[in-house]
C-alpha cells in the first residue's frame, strides 16, 4: 500500500480536522504506542451507533503483529 503525496496531504487534512474534534484520541494513541502494546495484549473495540446498535471485537496480539506496531511508532 503506497500513498501518493496528494493522498498523504489529503488524509493529513481529515487527520488535523479529526483529532481537534477529538483531541484526547492522539494522546491516547501516543500513551498507546509508547507503553501500552506487547505480544500478547488485547485490543477491545465496542461500538455504539444512534440506533442502539452495539458492536463489538477484540484481537489478541501476535509476536508477527508487533512489526506493524513498530513501524507505526517510528513514524510518529
Amino acid at each position: 500500500f503506497i500513498m501518493n503525496p496528494l493522498q498523504l496531504m489529503q488524509f493529513k487534512k481529515y487527520w488535523d480536522e479529526f483529532t481537534s474534534r477529538h483531541p484526547k484520541f492522539p494522546m491516547f494513541l501516543t500513551a498507546i504506542m509508547q507503553n501500552g502494546i506487547k505480544e500478547g495484549t488485547i485490543i477491545e473495540i465496542q461500538i455504539k451507533n444512534p440506533d442502539g446498535k452495539e458492536f463489538a471485537s477484540n484481537m489478541k496480539i501476535a509476536k508477527e503483529d508487533m512489526e506493524l506496531f513498530q513501524k507505526l511508532k517510528e513514524n510518529q
